[in-house]
């Protein structure tokens, strides 16, 4: 079946790129860096405390975020099942490092 088409309205280029350009204009890298950062205050950590108390905060922290991932990924299946469980060697990988950190801090006898 053959459909008529309509021809499209004539469209002048300058206008077109008027309005296209402020679309395309993008922030740089460059631009998105030399933002300063300002660091929100709702929620901060006291800088009073110590290292080692940071670091048995950050390892309990990991250790409960590996046993809810490994709670969920009973009730996946597949490709989502396959990622959670790259998220939780990710995590057993930072509560190794933060384990040897804590070592260095406090070294075992």
């Amino acid at each position: 079946m053959f459909k008529v088409t309509p021809n499209p309205p004539d469209t002048d280029s300058e206008t077109l790129n008027e309005t296209a350009d402020p679309a395309l204009a993008f922030p740089s890298t460059a631009d998105i860096k030399a933002t300063p950062r300002t660091p929100g205050s709702l929620f901060t950590v006291d800088p009073k405390v110590d290292t080692e108390t940071l670091m048995v905060y950050l390892v309990e922290t990991l250790a409960s975020v590996d046993v809810m991932v490994h709670q969920l990924v009973d009730h996946l299946d597949g490709g989502s099942r396959n990622a959670l469980l790259g998220i939780s060697n990710s995590v057993m990988l930072a509560q190794i490092t933060a384990n040897r950190v804590l070592d260095q801090i406090d070294p075992p006898e």
